[in-house]
């Protein structure tokens, strides 16, 4: 975990960085782009801004879409009213279920439901992940909630390494909706079976969220599981002008060149208070990307072509 001294010897650099950027050409790489990223509230934990709040300023920034996410709760069955307020403005919005034991946990029927309400994407378990458990115990990973009450440690696998039964359930559903596995904040052990076992039962569009931070990933793995299909995506909260900033420009760029520009993404992982805006850090991201040798093609396909292939918008 990188250090105070760290942090604002990074976020320094970064400033310095993205000075140099000419502010229109962000602008014009952000229209178009779709954050599958986004934690507005209401939440459990603080939020500086709303969803709907979030949908306007992606919407004034010109952004072709979001997903909403939150560790405890489905935004899905909200997304109807919120079209209706923004969908003549080009965004689209999506959101999905976190498998959480706030939010039922490894339940088939939970998935089931909240798939037939339109949810696009299923989360593995996040903040209650046994992985993210143990990574939080020293707070050196993955933050925590400490207003919700102790639950027990998921994991998908029983105590031979083998798929749970529940969880093969949730997987040929989300295989039937065509809908968006993501990893959530497993161990990549975890990760390597659940993804083998997924792409046997038709699982055609998985995720991995920031799998340098917390998740053990090595660059080989990233590597292979891009190479298999998966798309790699990188949390902008954590290498922007951000206090959950984290690593250095140059190993943002090392982390995006080993799964490569064709399978990675950029979400911003933001929307919690004292930080950016979700929208200023996907901008924030984009100039950041262009200070680092990326060009205007390669920042389109990351912030743009490959989060819309994911969700299924025409690219």
């Amino acid at each position: 975990m990188a250090s105070a001294d760290d942090v604002n010897r990074n976020r320094q650099e970064v400033r310095r960085l993205i000075a140099g950027i000419d502010d229109e050409l962000a602008s014009t790489l952000l229209r178009g782009a779709v954050d599958l990223h986004v934690h507005s509230g209401p939440s459990t934990m603080p939020r500086q801004l709303d969803h709907m709040e979030a949908a306007e300023e992606a919407a004034a920034a010109g952004m072709r879409g979001l997903l909403f996410k939150d560790h405890h709760y489905s935004v899905a069955p909200v997304i109807p009213m919120m079209e209706r307020l923004f969908g003549d403005r080009g965004l689209s919005m999506f959101s999905g279920l976190v498998l959480n034991n706030s939010t039922g946990g490894l339940n088939p029927f939970v998935v089931d439901a909240q798939l037939k309400m339109g949810a696009k994407l299923i989360w593995m378990p996040t903040a209650q992940a046994a992985n993210h458990i143990r990574s939080a115990h020293r707070k050196t990973r993955l933050a925590s909630n400490v207003q919700l009450r102790h639950s027990p440690a998921l994991t998908p696998l029983d105590a031979y390494g083998n798929i749970l039964d529940e969880v093969k359930q949730i997987l040929d559903m989300i295989a039937e909706f065509d809908a968006i596995l993501s990893s959530g904040h497993l161990h990549v052990w975890e990760i390597w079976k659940l993804f083998d076992e997924a792409r046997a039962r038709g699982v055609k569009r998985l995720l991995v969220n920031h799998p340098m931070y917390g998740l053990h990933f090595t660059p080989d793995d990233v590597r292979e599981l891009a190479q298999l299909g998966a798309l790699i995506e990188q949390s902008a909260g954590l290498y922007v002008d951000s206090r959950f900033n984290t690593y250095t420009p140059e190993e943002f760029k090392e982390h995006i060149l080993a799964a490569g520009v064709a399978h990675s993404s950029i979400g911003s992982d933001l929307g919690q208070v004292d930080n950016p805006t979700p929208v200023e850090g996907m901008r924030q991201a984009i100039k950041l990307c262009l200070a680092l040798g990326f060009n205007e093609t390669e920042v389109r396909t990351m912030v743009a072509d490959n989060p819309a292939k994911l969700v299924g918008l025409p690219t």
